[in-house]
């Protein structure tokens, strides 16, 4: 999925469940590294960072669970498509995730992730669970502005 942007985005993939199953807190930029058949996969547009995470490790920080596919001409040298990757960004941002993951219950979650001038850039938010009840509000509100949306459509 790939779409381009005015401000010099090129989105690669969105995360459009995080929004229903997280409240988000912060948002914070942070790139990735990859391998070289990784990278290539990644211009094709084969990812999916519906179900990962990242955790912290050693005082740094990894995206788990994010699948990017296999690329056809790397014959050998082609890369694990559910491997960790490694999360930069500065060390005053690490601890201050680490922190808020350990004392206040929050968890790091990919919202995009997109090419800004040429490097692979990865939105992370510090997100803390829905319940039950909070995603029967957002259907709700959903299901209502599309009906409101519905009656002023036919009233004008």
């Amino acid at each position: 999925m790939k779409k381009k942007t005015n401000s010099g985005l090129k989105i690669i993939c969105l995360n459009r469940k995080a929004s229903f199953n997280y409240f988000f807190e912060d948002i914070y930029e942070a790139g990735i590294i990859l391998k070289g058949s990784e990278i290539k996969s990644v211009r094709n547009g084969k990812v999916n960072i519906a179900d990962s995470y990242a955790i912290e490790r050693d005082g740094e920080l990894f995206l788990i669970n994010s699948h990017i596919s296999s690329y056809k001409q790397a014959s050998i040298l082609n890369h694990n498509p559910i491997d960790e990757r490694k999360l930069l960004l500065k060390k005053k941002e690490i601890n201050k995730l680490i922190g808020k993951m350990q004392r206040e219950g929050f968890t790091l979650i990919p919202i995009r992730m997109y090419f800004k001038k040429g490097k692979a850039k990865i939105e992370i938010a510090v997100a803390k669970g829905k319940k039950q009840y909070d995603k029967r509000q957002a259907i709700k509100r959903k299901d209502w502005n599309r009906d409101k949306a519905r009656y002023f459509r036919k009233s004008s």
